[in-house]
C-alpha cells in the first residue's frame, strides 16, 4: 500500500533545501567580490568650522528658534522675568511660613498667660503681727521725749552760739581794719617795752604765725600758734606779750551788732635790734 501524501512532502522539502543552498552560495560570492580599501582622510574638507555638541542636564518642551549649539535635548534659556517671578514666589512662601509660625507662637504665649496662677494653700495662714507690750510702748515714748528734748537743746545752743569773724593781715571792711590796726599797735608797743630778756641775751630771731581770739568786751578768748618760729623762747614770749597787752578795746557798735568773737591772724617777727613787728 502506497502513501501518496508522504512522497509529496519529501519532494517539497528537497526543493526548499536546494533553493536555500543556492541563495547562500550567491551571497558569499557577492561578499567575496566586494573590495575594501582604507578611507583617505586627506580628501576631507577641513576649511569649515568644527561641529560642537554640548551635553545638557535639562530640557524644555519648546524648540529654540535659533540654536546656538547642538545638544541631545531642546533647551530654551530662562528669561529674567521668569527668574524674578521664581524668586518672588520663594520669598512669598518664606514670608507666609514666618507669619504662620509667628501666629502659632503668639497663640501659645496667650494660652500660657491665660493660665491662672496657683491659688494659695488655704491651710497656710500668715502669722499675725506682734503687738508691742505696754512696757515697750512706754519705753519708746520716753525715748521719743528724750530725743525731742535733746534736739530742742541743740537747736537752742546753735541759735545762741557766738557769732565769729575771722580777719587776716588785710581786712576787707573798714570797721574791722580800723579795730585790727589799733590792736596791732598796742601789741607791738607792749612787746617792745617788754622784749624777752632771753631772746636779747641769746640773740634769738624768728617769725611766727599767731591767731588771737578777742571777745566783744576786749578780753582774750584764745591764743593759738599756727606756725612756730622754731625757737620755743620766742613762741612763749609772743603768747605772753599778747596776754600782757589785754584787755583790748571793746567792739564798737558796728562790729558788735554781728560779731561776738573776732579772730585776728598776724605774723610776728622778733628781729635784730630787739624789736617786735607785726605784718
Amino acid at each position: 500500500m502506497s502513501l501518496p501524501f508522504i512522497g509529496a512532502d519529501v519532494r517539497v522539502s528537497d526543493r526548499l533545501l536546494a533553493i536555500t543552498l543556492a541563495a547562500s552560495i550567491f551571497l558569499h560570492a557577492v561578499v567575496l567580490a566586494v573590495k575594501f580599501s582604507p578611507f583617505d582622510l586627506s580628501a576631507l574638507d577641513r576649511s569649515g568650522p568644527p561641529l560642537e555638541v554640548a551635553l545638557v542636564n535639562a530640557k524644555s518642551k519648546t524648540k529654540p528658534t535659533k540654536a546656538e549649539i547642538l545638544a541631545q535635548h531642546n533647551l530654551v534659556p530662562v528669561l529674567p522675568q521668569e527668574s524674578a517671578n521664581n524668586e518672588l514666589a520663594v520669598a512669598t512662601q518664606r514670608a507666609e511660613t514666618l507669619e504662620r509660625e509667628t501666629k502659632e507662637m503668639m497663640t501659645q504665649l496667650r494660652a500660657a498667660a491665660a493660665v491662672a496662677p496657683p491659688l494659695p494653700n488655704p491651710t497656710e495662714v500668715p502669722d499675725p503681727p506682734m503687738l508691742p507690750t505696754a512696757s515697750e510702748i512706754m519705753q519708746r515714748t520716753l525715748e521719743a521725749v528724750r530725743l525731742e528734748a535733746q534736739i530742742a537743746k541743740e537747736m537752742d545752743a546753735y541759735a545762741k552760739r557766738p557769732k565769729r569773724r575771722f580777719v587776716g593781715a588785710r581786712a576787707a571792711e573798714y570797721r574791722f581794719a580800723r579795730y585790727v590796726e589799733d590792736w596791732r599797735l598796742k601789741v607791738e608797743r607792749v612787746g617792745n617795752l617788754n622784749y624777752p630778756e632771753a631772746a636779747r641775751t641769746q640773740k634769738l630771731y624768728g617769725s611766727l604765725l599767731l591767731t588771737v581770739g578777742i571777745r566783744a568786751d576786749g578780753s582774750i578768748e584764745s591764743v593759738i600758734i599756727d606756725r612756730g618760729s622754731g625757737q620755743k623762747i620766742l613762741d612763749l614770749a609772743a603768747t605772753k606779750i599778747v596776754e600782757m597787752a589785754s584787755p583790748y578795746a571793746a567792739f564798737p557798735p558796728d562790729i558788735k551788732r554781728d560779731t561776738d568773737i573776732l579772730y585776728v591772724t598776724r605774723t610776728w617777727t622778733f628781729g635784730p635790734g630787739d624789736s617786735l613787728t607785726s605784718q
